[in-house]
């Protein structure tokens, strides 16, 4: 009344907003953006033949195809598990429910390194699977498997989440009308369900391919640091950091910052076109 606005953020004094808005701007471009630039900045200062012999050398090139060999199998399998739990998470009601949310959200409160133990405590020379390991002679720990499956550990959350949110508030009535016209389940999912939780999978996919590719911690306990073997990007990036390569090393982290970057400008996109698509109230 009398022009008067009852959000208390709107009513704070103008330098209030200006002061925090510029901290955290500040903030912003102390934490990220110095660190990018830095980046990119001591990846070309041995010049860019230095840059373009670091990013083709045997070694990276393994590193960079394991790393997208290992984001090409896990993406995938997420993606099947977001949809599956996205819609039996918003289209059910069971027991049990509540804790498998739970379980989901597990990778967020665990340690990458944790999760690297577990799966040498399951599968290595001494875990629980070694004498069936031993009779197939499969081998998962220092292997590709246990790389792939550190990266499924901690990256099956990313699609499964952003589904369940979305679903959970998504109007159900397309469906309804796609089954009382005779519709059957996997005809109403492809041509009415999938279309409309189109952008938010891409969303979860963009995240889930991005820790991918970066994650380090479950990684390196199961990978052996094999190089040229199972050395994906990050651990390359460490070895050479460990040898004091570090032009070499800031090349090859120029790669995953702008994976990085290209993430982020594809989320912002997506983020607009969902909310050009969103009803106005």
């Amino acid at each position: 009344m009398g022009g008067y606005d009852d959000t208390p953020a709107l009513n704070d004094p103008p330098w209030l907003r200006r002061s925090l808005i510029g901290l955290v701007v500040l903030f912003l471009l102390v934490f990220l953006g110095l660190p990018l630039v830095l980046v990119f900045r001591q990846a070309l200062a041995g010049g860019w033949d230095t840059f373009v012999a670091a990013l083709t050398s045997e070694d990276a090139r393994a590193a960079i195809r394991l790393t997208l060999i290992v984001a090409a199998i896990a993406v995938p399998l997420n993606v099947v598990f977001g949809v599956v739990a996205g819609w039996a998470l918003s289209r059910f009601t069971f027991r049990g429910k509540s804790l498998l949310v739970t379980l989901i959200d597990l990778p967020f409160s665990v340690s990458p390194v944790v999760a690297g133990l577990l799966l040498v405590l399951l599968f290595g020379t001494q875990g629980w699977f070694a004498p069936l390991l031993a009779t197939t002679g499969w081998k998962v720990v220092f292997a590709v498997p246990g790389i792939v499956l550190a990266t499924l550990f901690v990256t099956f959350p990313f699609v499964a989440r952003e589904l369940i949110a979305f679903m959970q508030e998504q109007n159900t009535d397309p469906e309804l009308a796609a089954f009382t016209l005779g519709a059957g389940g996997w005809a109403t999912f492809w041509h009415v369900t999938l279309p409309s939780i189109r952008w938010s999978l891409l969303y979860g996919v963009l995240l889930c391919n991005a820790r991918a590719m970066g994650e380090f911690g479950a990684v390196s306990v199961v990978s052996g640091h094999i190089r040229g073997l199972t050395n994906t990007m990050p651990l390359h990036v460490e070895v050479l950091y460990n040898e004091y390569d570090f032009t070499a090393a800031f090349a090859v982290s120029s790669l995953l910052a702008l994976l990085g970057l290209v993430t982020l400008l594809a989320k912002t996109g997506i983020e607009h076109v969902q909310d050009r698509r969103r009803p106005r109230k």
